[in-house]
């Protein structure tokens, strides 16, 4: 057989381990031929491809990034790097045919996966691996890329405990997370957060002011907020500059904001992303040896399994005030606004 592999969407790491995990599966286990495609779908329409082979994987366990290189090109809308008069998906369904692919692996977050279920409809074969530090793809426990985004913003949390402490002032931190609030509440209730915000909870920042007021009746005089990217705000300021400017007005307390941004996107995933990085990878190619098309790879529990790309398109798995950590965080004084 002779498959090819793209990565698509923003960086996150571990992208490279599942590459790996593809690859040297299908090379040393199956005997299979494995083609590059470069720049995610941009790749499949203008035929930017390379042979990998078994020299070629050395060293990307632990690289950040994408050797494929990565781009947001949407084959089903017009334009991008072909003609607007072009039509793109029956463009990549001839471009498959000519390079002799008999499936192709799709490493991306919810737009990927959406893109991966359309040419699975029009019968081409598709295998997925969700990606995103979001944690926001509907059908797997955890994506790849998600714990090490929280390794990284906890230990931001944990740096800022030291200077809000020292100045007695409230610190407000923004992670990412989209839409999801999956970052927010497992670094804040990591890093020792006194309020966490997601988009999946309302807020009302005077109760929010007030929480913070007790803490300084109470003998702590610095508090840390942590801040989804994607809560309610005015909608003029990011997240973390609203917040602070609303619990200074609300409280007189000093406050400072810290936006983590695309750090959280870069460097060597965790330990526990390249070994779901590996199983996920290793996974997808077992379903191509099987003949199973059109499936997304899921990590259900402990184990490695797969649904239907039609299943997961367009759907988003969000944060419920139910969570097991919200519920628990409540109960020990966390405020979620």
């Amino acid at each position: 057989m002779r498959i090819g592999i793209l990565t698509s969407g923003g960086d996150c790491p571990g992208i490279n381990a599942t590459i790996r995990g593809v690859c040297k599966t299908a090379i040393n286990y199956y005997g299979m031929e494995v083609v590059g495609i470069h720049s995610g779908f941009q790749g499949l329409l203008t035929k930017d491809v390379e042979l990998i082979t078994d020299k070629s994987l050395s060293g990307l366990l632990n690289l950040g990034g994408t050797i494929l290189g990565t781009s947001r090109e949407k084959p089903f809308k017009k334009g991008g790097v072909v003609a607007e008069d072009v039509n793109k998906p029956a463009l990549i369904e001839h471009n498959i045919k000519e390079m002799g692919l008999d499936c192709v692996v799709c490493i991306g977050g919810n737009g990927t996966q959406k893109t991966a279920a359309k040419l699975a409809a029009m019968g081409l074969n598709i295998v997925s691996v969700p990606k995103t530090i979001d944690n926001d793809i509907w059908g797997t426990d955890i994506s790849f890329g998600f714990d090490s985004a929280v390794s990284i913003a906890t230990d931001a949390i944990d740096r800022l405990h030291s200077t809000a402490s020292s100045h007695k002032r409230v610190m407000v931190i923004e992670v990412m997370g989209h839409k999801a609030g999956w970052i927010a509440l497992y670094s804040g209730m990591a890093g020792g957060g006194d309020v966490i915000l997601l988009p999946e909870i309302p807020y009302d920042i005077k109760n929010i002011g007030e929480v913070i007021l007790n803490r300084l009746r109470k003998g702590k005089p610095y508090s840390i907020v942590v801040v989804a990217e994607g809560i309610q705000t005015d909608g003029r300021k990011r997240a973390a500059e609203y917040i602070a400017q609303e619990i200074e007005y609300e409280t007189g307390i000093e406050t400072r904001e810290t936006v983590l941004g695309y750090i959280q996107r870069g460097g060597s995933p965790t330990p526990f992303d390249r070994n779901l990085s590996t199983r996920m990878g290793g996974h997808a190619t077992e379903l191509i040896a099987d003949g199973q098309f059109g499936r997304m790879i899921a990590l259900k529990g402990d184990e490695i399994s797969s649904l239907p790309l039609n299943e997961v398109a367009g759907k988003l798995k969000l944060v419920t005030e139910d969570h097991d950590l919200v519920v628990q965080g409540r109960r020990m004084g966390i405020c979620f606004g």
